[in-house]
């Protein structure tokens, strides 16, 4: 027979989040740790990428995706705009794929992708893709939510890269 203990609450940093503690709200939300993608969109100038780790899916039929970029990102009107756009998870590897779409980073500067049927940037090989049909966008404070219809997806074996904390890392099994 097994007894089971007692859980033990860990203390805990009680908040009302406001424009006085945004930091403890972004700790807070830092707890939840997220798969890492790099959408991808045609610009006007070329290829344009995102690093983003607010994707989700949301419905198998129809197949639905989102993801949300913040309306304070120089890029947020390309990607708000554009009526495809690819959605790329990222494997444990490729911390340094995501490093490319930061601000500052290289971009596509040298990097190996190909156009897909609708002129979006798409980038093979990484653990999962999905190629998407802007469906809607909806108001959400500081940030769009882009809700894609997912016309095509791809994906492989291979560990996911994993954000938490504001670290990339893994997941263990």
């Amino acid at each position: 027979m097994t007894i089971m203990q007692p859980i033990r609450p860990m203390p805990e940093h009680r908040f009302v989040p406001d424009a006085d503690n945004t930091r403890a709200l972004r700790s807070a939300l830092g707890a939840f740790t997220t798969g890492v993608t790099v959408v991808t969109a045609r610009a006007e100038a070329g290829p344009i990428g995102m690093t983003v780790n607010s994707f989700a899916s949301v419905s198998l039929d129809p197949p639905l995706v989102l993801w949300s970029p913040a309306k304070s990102s120089g890029r947020h009107g390309v990607f708000t705009g554009a009526a495809y756009f690819a959605v790329h998870v990222l494997g444990l590897e490729e911390d340094g794929l995501s490093a490319r779409f930061t601000r500052g980073g290289l971009g596509f500067e040298g990097l190996d992708w190909q156009a897909n049927a609708e002129g979006v940037p798409v980038i093979a090989g990484t653990l999962a893709r999905f190629e998407c049909a802007t469906a809607s966008l909806h108001d959400a404070g500081d940030h769009t939510i882009v809700l894609g219809r997912v016309l095509r997806a791809a994906h492989r074996e291979g560990d996911p890269l994993c954000f938490s904390r504001g670290a990339f890392g893994r997941f263990s099994r």
